[in-house]
This record gives structure tokens, sequence and C-alpha cells, in this order.
């Protein structure tokens, strides 16, 4: 496995492209929107890779209720946390749409990261990205009300998964219950909430998801409510 992360290495600089590169090596799996690839307690698999679509990694409270605190995109790698400290996954990780990865054998992944520093760094830079938006959705969860709470979770989807249209709206292929279960509130909390919204003029609402009109008036909304 040495030569072939060094072969890799020489390949490109870009840490992306070597991140794909790395994992384009071994077996796709794909799985249906709602499968689960990974439950707590199991052993693990090894490192899955996100090619295409999204990943929710969520937990379920003692009440039942479903709470998302994670989602990983295309180009994302999990669940490195587990890997390197050698301890048990405690998660569930769900396929929020159909996805396609690659899985590495966790012994590969971390020496992987040991020859290629540059890939390590921009690891811990998009750990420390993550850590900041988890804070700040902690405060909004303890002292913001159920709007800011929401408000909060689509200026934060926005920004991660966004899609810009021509119009110059965001689009955010995001279902009321899929904010519900970010937010921790419920689907008719979300609904009720998402009619206010939309009656200001922040955004629209549709079959495909989501659109906000003005990002910068929505984050507004946020002010000192946490």
């Amino acid at each position: 496995m040495a030569c072939i992360t060094k072969v890799l290495s020489s390949m490109t600089t870009d840490p992306a492209e070597k991140v794909t590169h790395f994992f384009n090596t071994y077996p796709q799996r794909t799985f249906s929107k709602g499968e689960l690839l990974m439950r707590p307690q199991e052993p693990l698999p090894g490192v899955f890779w996100v090619a295409e679509g999204r990943v929710n990694e969520y937990d379920v409270t003692p009440s039942g209720n479903e709470v998302v605190i994670n989602v990983f995109k295309p180009g994302a790698f999990f669940p490195m946390s587990n890997v390197l400290n050698d301890v048990l996954n405690m998660y569930f990780f769900e396929a929020a749409t159909d996805v396609k990865t690659h899985i590495a054998p966790s012994t590969a992944a971390v020496q992987f990261l040991q020859e290629n520093p540059d890939i390590t760094l921009d690891l811990l830079r998009r750990v420390y990205r993550g850590t900041d938006g988890l804070l700040r959705r902690m405060a909004h969860l303890m002292g913001g009300d159920a709007k800011h709470r929401l408000v909060f979770e689509i200026v934060n989807t926005g920004y991660r998964f966004g899609e810009l249209q021509e119009d110059g709206s965001l689009h955010l292929a995001f279902s009321e219950s899929e904010l519900g279960r970010l937010s921790g509130l419920t689907r008719e909390t979300v609904s009720r909430t998402l009619k206010t919204l939309k009656a200001a003029g922040l955004l629209k609402v549709t079959r495909r998801g989501i659109s906000v009109t003005n990002m910068q008036r929505l984050e507004a909304l946020l002010g000192d409510a946490v």
C-alpha cells in the first residue's frame, strides 16, 4: 500500500484530487435513499468516501426522535474519528439521497493520511469548520426559539449545499422533514415557520425543496438571538 499512496501523491498536488485518486482504487458501493450505511456498535467496514449524493449522520433521542448531527457531501470521508481513535461508532449513517461511495480499509486510510500531510491538514481545517458550525448550532438550540433555530439551519445548509440559480436565488434540495431532523423541530413547526418566512418574501417552498430569495436578509434575522 505504501507504494500505491506514494504514486498517487506524485500524480497531483491538489488535495481533493489526491483523495479522489486514492479512494477510486477501492470498490464502489451504492446505497438507495433511506438505506443505512452503518449502525451504532457495528464493526467498521472501513472508511467511506462519498462520490455522489448526501449521507446523514444521526442519533435517536430517548423520546425516539431522529436528530441529524452532520451531513456529508461528495468529497467527504468518514468516520475518521472512530478510525483514528480506535473506538466504536455510536451513530447511524443513512443515505439522504441515492449515494455512491468507495470504501477503503481503515489501515490504508490512516496510512494515506500519514504519508500525505497536506491531506491531513485539509481534513483538520474541515473538522474545525464543522466544529464551529456545531457550536453555533448548539447555541441556537439552547437559546433560540423555533424560528431562529430553523433559520440557522437553512442558512447553514444553504452555504454548504445551496445551488445558485439564474435568478440569484439559492436552491436547497432539502425537505421539511429533513430540516426538522436538523433543527430538532417537528414537521408541523417547520411547516408553520416556513410559511412565515415565505410570507416575508425570504424564501419559496416547492416540491424540489426550498429556494432562498435573499440570503443576506435571512441571515440578518439571526442577529444575536442565541
